[in-house]
């Protein structure tokens, strides 16, 4: 993960911090901003020492969305005026990338917590909607920006975040393109805590992923896998899912290690084995 222009990761324990860390444009989406995390991501996936990755923004702020004047040179289809079918073809093959950038977070077999202080807009909050946490500082600001802009959010939001603060919510920030404080991310449980600045926010996140980072791996993994496999199916199907899970998990050396420390009255040292 050297050499890597728009993201800064540094590992804290069993955790990794991915910073957006563009400060001098708010961590706005360049080019590199999306081919460089699924790499970043596959490497903290396979890598056994990190069980819970951060993602924060360095600076003032987590983002204010796409570059757009940079990423127009990346994408000169959406300025053709000459709209033919080869045209839309080079578009829908330049999107699926884009996608796979937030898409590597949510198939990340570890927990991933968004920790956002300052704007989280546009392309910040598809990125953050991918996270399995997401918490605040008191001075966040949200907005699903697209449509003020003439697009669609096309690279997972508005499949993701109906199923964090539901359909009717959801649309209206969608259709409205407004600004949302943290405050009321929070009620709509957006956000799952806040915090008074970015210092207490970012030891915060450091806390959540500690204690995640203590439980047994393969537990927590496992959990991840069976969520996210049950986002559109029947509790049945989930049900059904998660006993071939449990079956496949169970026996392991984490599970005798958590009797062995009941019987010890210690605390138990997992190892996702």
């Amino acid at each position: 993960m050297e050499n890597l222009s728009f993201y800064k990761v540094e590992k804290k324990d069993q955790v990794a911090w991915v910073y957006l860390n563009r400060e001098e444009k708010k961590n706005a989406m360049n080019p590199p901003a999306w081919s460089e995390l699924p790499g970043i991501f596959e490497n903290l996936d396979q890598d056994k020492d990190i069980r819970v990755i951060v993602i924060a923004g360095n600076g003032p702020c987590f983002s204010t969305g796409i570059d757009l004047m940079e990423m127009v040179g990346e994408l000169p289809e959406i300025m053709d005026e000459n709209q033919k079918g080869g045209t839309k073809w080079k578009l829908i093959q330049k999107i699926l990338p884009l996608q796979e950038t937030m898409t590597c977070i949510e198939r990340c077999k570890k927990p991933v917590i968004a920790a956002v202080h300052g704007y989280c807009v546009g392309a910040g909050l598809d990125m953050i909607t991918a996270c399995d946490v997401r918490i605040a500082s008191k001075d966040a600001t949200f907005s699903l920006k697209e449509a003020a802009v003439g697009f669609v959010a096309d690279v997972g939001v508005l499949q993701r975040i109906p199923l964090i603060v539901g359909q009717g919510i959801a649309r209206e920030l969608a259709y409205t393109a407004k600004s949302i404080s943290a405050e009321r991310a929070k009620e709509i449980l957006l956000v799952n805590e806040l915090y008074e600045t970015k210092e207490e926010l970012f030891e915060a996140a450091q806390k959540m992923a500690i204690e995640i980072a203590e439980n047994s791996p393969l537990a927590v993994q496992a959990s991840k896998d069976v969520l996210n496999y049950g986002v559109g199916k029947s509790i049945d199907d989930g049900l059904k899912y998660v006993a071939s899970m449990s079956s496949n998990i169970i026996p392991s050396d984490d599970l005798y290690e958590a009797v062995k420390a009941f019987m010890e009255k210690r605390k138990p040292n997992f190892t996702g084995e």
